[in-house]
């Protein structure tokens, strides 16, 4: 690898095709480190307010959780908490501004089920009145919807059950309303931000006349994720086909598809451009097997092989770019640890490029220059043959 050839050609297209590989290397891994940190970045506000598992009716819009029902999920041992919920489409009035969003009927312990400190933007959470609610901050943005102003309450209406349509002369016969106080404001993505109104689980349940032993979902929250499996089960042998079970990544398949979409994508263009510059490597060894031929022709009379005097130069194409994979990688390495420990590079005042420190990245990155490299070696080494050593006598 680091012996001279005779014409200094080649030594300089060894030492640049050396250098491409250590780049494409480095440069693969670093992108991909990139996008394992923007997807840390856009999942980690939603997976404070998913829980791990939730329990939806497959049919309809309601799940039935009587008391004992909800007694088995507690004790077993893989469930940590249960919390039923209830969401529904409400219309929201404040000082003659509407907006339309998602009451969500949460239970006391529902602080347990989320971080509340990591969500709640201003104000405080829930208090023990069934007339107060926690808003989205783009809906209070909206709504120019004061916290703790007891001076103008928030108007929640829901349709009330039926089948006759909502007039102007039926209109105030037509929905069940609460008035409401804010006394707080939430904040996790623009998505949620938009959609939701957190409302006490009682609040909501007279809201919408719905029974004790109903709710719109069962959040639940696991002991470990170890125990998914486990409880996946005991909600099967419970309610058979009647409902669907989705945990954070099924709640978020969008997104997730999205995100590894593009990763794949960008992965694959940079493959792509690794290929392309490992031609580089085809082209230096052939040009060695030509510097080399007299040589070659030496040592094929001195009972060497065809074969053998290939593997020569495949195992030096090889070591070429397994090397400079190798020195990528820890360049790689060095320029994604230093973005997270020093914070070289921000995408906005006070925020950092996410990067993230992964083995599967390392794994991908040396997996795909050592397979292109060997792949890149073997076609340059192809070029020994029975034609070229002929050439060599004269």
């Amino acid at each position: 690898m680091i012996s001279k050839n005779g014409k200094n050609a080649i030594n300089i297209i060894n030492i640049l095709s050396f250098i491409i590989t250590v780049v494409g290397s480095a440069s693969l891994f670093i992108v991909l480190s990139g996008f394992s940190g923007l997807k840390d970045f856009s999942t980690q506000f939603s997976s404070y307010f998913d829980p791990d598992l939730s329990i939806f009716p497959s049919h309809g819009k309601v799940v039935e959780i009587p008391l004992s029902r909800k007694r088995t999920l507690e004790n077993h041992p893989s469930i940590q908490l249960v919390c039923p919920v209830i969401e529904e489409k409400a219309f929201l009035n404040y000082q003659d501004k509407n907006d339309i969003a998602y009451i969500k009927g949460v239970p006391d312990e529902y602080i347990d089920m989320v971080k509340i400190d990591s969500i709640l933007y201003y104000g405080s959470w829930l208090g023990k009145s069934n007339a107060q609610i926690v808003a989205g901050q783009a809906i209070a943005s909206d709504l120019s919807l004061s916290v703790n102003d007891y001076s103008e309450f928030l108007q929640i209406m829901v349709p009330k059950p039926g089948k006759g349509a909502i007039t102007a002369l039926n209109i105030q016969s037509s929905f069940n309303t609460l008035d409401a106080i804010a006394t707080g404001t939430f904040s996790i993505n623009e998505n949620l931000d938009n959609k939701y109104v957190f409302m006490r689980y009682e609040a909501a349940q007279k809201l919408l006349n719905m029974p004790d032993s109903m709710a719109s979902a069962v959040e639940i929250k696991l002991n470990s994720y170890e125990s998914e499996n486990e409880a996946r089960e005991l909600i099967k042998d419970m309610y058979g086909d009647s409902v669907v079970v989705k945990n954070k990544f099924q709640l978020n398949d969008a997104l997730y598809k999205m995100l590894n979409s593009e990763n794949l994508a960008v992965y694959l263009i940079f493959t792509l451009v690794l290929i392309i510059a490992l031609f580089n490597v085809i082209g230096a060894i052939i040009m060695m097997i030509l510097d080399k031929k007299q040589n070659l022709k030496t040592l094929l009379d001195l009972g060497a092989t065809v074969h053998e005097l290939r593997r020569i130069f495949f195992i030096q194409g090889s070591l070429m770019t397994i090397t400079g994979g190798v020195l990528g990688l820890l360049i790689g390495v060095a320029v994604v640890y230093s973005q997270l420990e020093y914070k070289l590079i921000y995408i906005a005042p006070q925020l950092p490029y996410p990067v993230a420190m992964r083995w599967e990245n390392i794994v991908v990155a040396f997996g795909t220059i050592a397979i292109l490299g060997i792949i890149a070696s073997y076609v340059g080494s192809r070029r020994i043959n029975d034609r070229l050593l002929s050439q060599a006598k004269l």
